[in-house]
């Protein structure tokens, strides 16, 4: 009750000394700094958890157990997840753009904390996944509910939960400016320019919450030394068509896989046999343990060997044609390893996958380019990082996000033209074949959609029962014409439903059917109401979504359409009400 009259009292003298945009700009902060906190937390538990896991065994010995660590792992996220937390992993953004979408921007309070241990458990123990979509998860649930503690709109709560985001993804990355960019091309889909200014805020807050806490404790260590070359650019054009190929493999292995393991209905036999699969995907192909940043960083300073250096059957082995296979292996696996962590049970994201993948792949272009004697020797660092900007924008169809958060952790823009270009052929290649990212499409396979248009999402949130018409006066079947000219004297509509004794509705008639005999003595006595009725174009479910009601409108042709629920006659919607109701939610939003 205390806590309540505080918060109550804040806010009361919030509304006399705050305008909301000052309000929103210190709530943006506060946001990015809890968010960089919860990256550093998750970040910090992982790497222990790794260390505690893997340093201290022989190398000839080690990786035996990690064919049994990401059961544990997965096993132990499910756990805590399904019977304490009450939050169980999957997907993160996908749900959080759900819950943007189609709960008003609401997202449960356990996720302020539950992905973070959860994630931190299955990355830890081994599990294929990245940690970026869990903590934006975690960072927009502190913005959606610091939002709604200050009881803001929807619209501004949205715009937190994208502070939330942009915060997290700074912090992990050390790209303040990819975060931002990041937060609304993924999370926010649409904003004002004026919205800018509180994701600024939250993303340089939480960048240097990181800072602070972990040092230069970044992803990626290095320096580019080589300069970038005009005469590059048709490889890169190459590279480009090659990681759009890998992105739509990527997002359709781990679609297969995922569909693949939803066949098994006991979760506990999923975790068992997707977990004891991952291990042995691990166990034979080492790089593929947890997030991969490491080999990334091996592959980046040009250094392949220290990839097998983990794995007791090729630690030896020197040969450059293997270290081609063997990572083209890894390649093809790898979005099988991440889908079977996240659809067993585990907690993570595809994002850090993706960029694995892209990095591998660029690695290998440039690697075996050079190894078969081109031409112009191919800057290997300069190619493992385009490609990784290349295939997160085709999983994730974010080329704008890809492109500067590859530039920011390079430390520059040197390689900003191959970016721009990799990134956007990459992007039309997957958009020709698949007009939905990984996200959506995870989405829809679960049976929930997004609107494609703000014109969809406005009319959701029509209510048709708010704005059905009840007052139209009714006739029964067995009534005369004379008993309806009754009718249209006293009412103002042009439109008369014909129902049963049981309400049922029979059909309708309009002033138009009876025009030219309504004045008729004789046929108003002899002429029933059953021989003028007629079907409507077509009904309205009370249940319907506004979008498939404006569909019918369109298709029959009609201004006006009855409700029906189970064959009982309800009201009628008209066009017009729809239009203003329409208008008046629009200028509600954009007061907001």
């Amino acid at each position: 009750m205390a806590k309540t009259d505080l918060i109550t009292r804040f806010l009361i003298w919030r509304l006399r000394h705050l305008s909301n945009k000052n309000f929103v700009l210190i709530l943006s902060g506060v946001i990015g700094i809890l968010a960089g906190l919860a990256a550093v937390i998750l970040k910090t538990a992982v790497h222990a958890i790794q260390k505690f896991l893997t340093q201290s065994f022989y190398e000839d010995y080690a990786n035996f157990f990690y064919i049994i660590y990401p059961v544990i792992g997965i096993g132990l996220a499910y756990a805590i997840g399904n019977y304490i937390l009450k939050d169980v992993g999957g997907h993160g953004i996908p749900d959080l753009l759900y819950n943007i979408a189609k709960k008003s921007s609401i997202i449960p309070l356990v996720k302020m904390y539950s992905r973070v241990v959860t994630s931190a458990i299955t990355v830890g123990f081994g599990g294929s996944v990245g940690l970026e979509a869990p903590i934006v998860v975690t960072g927009s649930a502190i913005g959606s509910n610091f939002g709604s503690l200050m009881h803001l709109s929807a619209k501004k709560r949205t715009l937190l939960i994208g502070c939330g985001a942009a915060g997290a993804i700074s912090a992990i990355f050390g790209a303040p400016i990819g975060a931002v960019i990041f937060a609304i091309e993924v999370i926010l889909l649409e904003l004002s320019v004026g919205s800018f200014i509180p994701l600024l805020i939250a993303s340089v807050t939480g960048s240097i919450t990181s800072m602070l806490l972990l040092g230069e404790d970044v992803m990626f260590s290095f320096n580019l030394s080589d300069e970038f070359l005009a005469g590059h650019m048709p490889y890169y054009f190459l590279l480009a068509m090659v990681t759009g190929i890998i992105s739509l493999y990527f997002s359709r292995v781990v679609l297969r896989t995922e569909a693949l393991l939803d066949m098994m209905k006991d979760p506990w036999v999923k975790l068992l046999y997707g977990g004891a699969f991952l291990g042995l995907i691990v166990f034979f192909f080492p790089p593929i343990y947890g997030e991969g940043y490491d080999t990334l960083n091996a592959l980046i300073d040009g250094e392949p060997q220290r990839v097998l250096q983990r794995s007791p059957f090729f630690a030896e082995i020197d040969n450059p044609y293997f270290i081609i296979i063997f990572l083209m292996l890894v390649v093809l696996i790898k979005p099988i390893a991440s889908a079977i962590t996240i659809g067993s049970g585990g907690s993570g994201g595809i994002f850090a996958p993706s960029l694995f993948v892209g990095g591998i792949v660029g690695f290998v272009f440039a690697y075996a380019a050079n190894l078969f004697g081109v031409p112009m020797a191919l800057p290997i660092a300069h190619f493992t990082l385009v490609a990784m900007c290349g295939v997160m924008s085709g999983v994730q169809h974010a080329p704008l996000s890809a492109i500067f958060l590859i530039a920011e952790i390079t430390g520059g823009y040197e390689l900003f033209l191959p970016l721009m270009l990799v990134s956007a052929i990459s992007f039309v290649t997957t958009t020709y074949f698949d007009k939905d990212s990984l996200y959506i499409k995870q989405l829809k396979g679960t049976g929930r959609y997004l609107f494609e248009s703000k014109d969809e999402e406005v009319l959701d949130t029509i209510n048709i029962r708010k704005i059905m018409e009840t007052d139209l006066l009714t006739i029964q079947p067995d009534s005369s014409l004379k008993d309806l000219c009754g009718l249209v004297q006293l009412s103002k509509r042009n439109i008369f439903p014909v129902i049963s004794e049981s309400d049922e509705l029979m059909g309708i008639i309009t002033l138009d059917d009876i025009r030219d005999i309504m004045f008729d003595p004789g046929k108003q006595e002899s002429v029933k109401i059953s021989q003028l009725m007629h079907s409507p174009p077509d009904i309205i479910l009370p249940n319907e979504s506004m979008q498939h009601v404006m569909d019918k409108f369109e298709k029959s042709g009609a201004w006006n359409l009855p409700v029906v629920e189970d064959g009982v006659y309800l009201g009628f919607i008209s066009k017009s009400r729809i239009f203003n109701a329409y208008r008046k939610r629009l200028q509600r939003q954009n007061q907001d």
